[in-house]
């Protein structure tokens, strides 16, 4: 008797794919950017139940199996799901402590418009860099820079975009960086060659980025300097403005730079800010919890919306706060991802559609194509950047070295590729917390992530010219 599983073909292995862009893109075009409040999760659990009867009625694949890789994918993003409440804590009680607005108000003093995204995009890097995590650099940095940005008068989308840029800059390269040590652990690349080899594409991919956010800074209409005076005077007038409160940011910087883990040093982050709230602003404390204790008011700025009315009604909008209940959506919509991703892994189809791949690699540019073009289904299909190297670096790990490239050729191909790309896909883990911290739908700062754009075009590009590609004599018995 042969039980031998059967394989689903790539082409029956697409249907899942084709059903979930037009369940998302009608949810999209019906909801707009509130698809995120159960749309999108719908169209996720509908695929998803799509893609485990596919499997279970005409290959025969028991249900256990859906299980098992569902839990595997939950479970791998645990970790991620716990961060990310925390930074819903830690952006609310930022806002509310004037941790934020202070950032902002200094920084709308210090940073010339002409020069704002630019200088944007190196704060982030300098900060990712050093944590290793665009997520944070993102949730508070990113925040602040937000705020200043709306104030110069920029669209969200190249703000958004100049922070992303640099934050995942660092992400990539920063041997902090869990997604850098994954990429070279999985390919089995020393960290140091794999970040230095990066550079070859890294680099001018950064000057390319830096220089259009400068062009477009230069070019921008400066001349209304009373929105940023108003702005200015209606922060002072809302909130105990005190250099005490950079306090915060710095003793974050320390943690991070002595290699605190990253919950802990959130989870630390947002309780000293608790007390900066305590001690600079009781009455707003004491307003968010509608006269009543400065306990009640904390607590509602860790876990819930606060509205705070100002005299500005650009500034009312970019103070207000979700905390930790604003990421539930987000969390909900990443639980939702995991089970399609898993459902696609235990069906078969998605190494069905990524075989394809394979296929078209002749030489070292179809190879790379053929590396970046997996790194970006995966992404889109797992919603996971994580799973992606991991996929990807498992898949394709025995063809470099059949064909005998070097492993850090294979291992900057998959951070090129996976890494940068994460943020811009909707239902992606990072594209959705991104789009809900800054409060910026991903399709809007979309554009504008230069970096993240250009990475994976770069990456093929260097492998068509072959500059510093290095392949060995293979002798393959006939």
């Amino acid at each position: 008797m042969n039980t031998k599983k059967r394989i689903p073909s790539p082409l029956v292995s697409l249907i899942p794919i084709v059903l979930l862009v037009g369940l998302l893109a009608g949810t999209i075009h019906t909801f707009g950017s509130d698809a995120l409040n159960g749309g999108s999760q719908i169209s996720l659990l509908l695929t998803t139940a799509a893609c485990a009867f596919i499997g279970m009625t005409f290959y025969r694949i028991p249900w256990k199996d859906f299980e098992i890789a569902v839990t595997n994918n939950i479970t791998g993003v645990a970790t991620a799901v716990i961060i990310l409440l925390i930074i819903g804590a830690l952006s609310g009680v930022w806002m509310v402590s004037g941790i934020v607005p202070t950032l902002i108000y200094y920084g709308m003093q210090i940073i010339h418009p002409d020069f704002f995204l630019t200088s944007t995009c190196v704060i982030c890097i300098l900060v990712s860099v050093m944590t290793g995590s665009s997520w944070t650099t993102i949730a508070t940095i990113g925040i602040a820079l937000m705020g200043i940005g709306k104030a110069q008068g920029f669209e969200e989308g190249w703000t958004a975009g100049a922070i992303i840029s640099g934050a995942y800059f660092g992400d990539k390269i920063s041997p902090l960086s869990d997604t850098t040590v994954l990429a070279a652990s999985v390919t089995e690349t020393p960290l140091f060659t794999h970040i230095r080899y990066m550079m070859i594409t890294t680099i001018p991919t950064l000057v390319v980025t830096l220089t259009i956010f400068t062009v477009m800074g230069l070019t921008h209409d400066t001349g209304d300097t009373g929105q940023i005076a108003e702005i200015a005077a209606a922060l002072n007038e809302r909130f105990t403005i005190s250099p005490w409160l950079l306090v915060v940011p710095v003793v974050t910087g320390i943690l991070i730079a002595r290699k605190v883990p990253s919950v802990i040093t959130l989870f630390l982050s947002t309780l000293l800010a608790v007390v900066c709230a305590l001690l600079f602003q009781p009455d707003l404390l004491r307003e968010i919890a509608d006269g009543g204790s400065l306990f009640k008011g904390t607590l509602m700025s860790v876990y819930g919306s606060t509205s705070l009315q100002t005299s500005n009604a650009m500034l009312t909008e970019l103070v207000a706060t979700r905390g930790m209940a604003g990421m539930m959506n987000t969390v909900w919509l990443i639980l939702c991802a995991m089970c399609f991703g898993g459902a696609m892994t235990a069906s078969g189809m998605l190494g069905s559609i990524t075989s394809v791949f394979v296929r078209f690699m002749k030489n070292t540019f179809s190879l790379v194509a053929s590396t970046v073009a997996s790194g970006l289904f995966l992404n889109l299909t797992t919603a996971d950047q994580y799973i992606s190297i991991i996929l990807t670096g498992n898949m394709f790990g025995s063809v470099y070295r059949k064909e005998g490239y070097e492993t850090r050729l294979l291992s900057r191909t998959t951070e090129d590729a996976v890494t940068v790309t994460s943020p811009l896909i909707p239902w992606n883990t990072c594209g959705m917390t991104q789009a809900t911290i800054l409060s910026v739908p991903t399709l809007t700062y979309l554009p504008y992530c230069f970096f993240n754009l250009i990475s994976p075009l770069m990456s093929i590009l260097i492998a068509a010219i072959g500059f510093k590609i290095v392949r060995k004599t293979v002798n393959n018995p006939a």
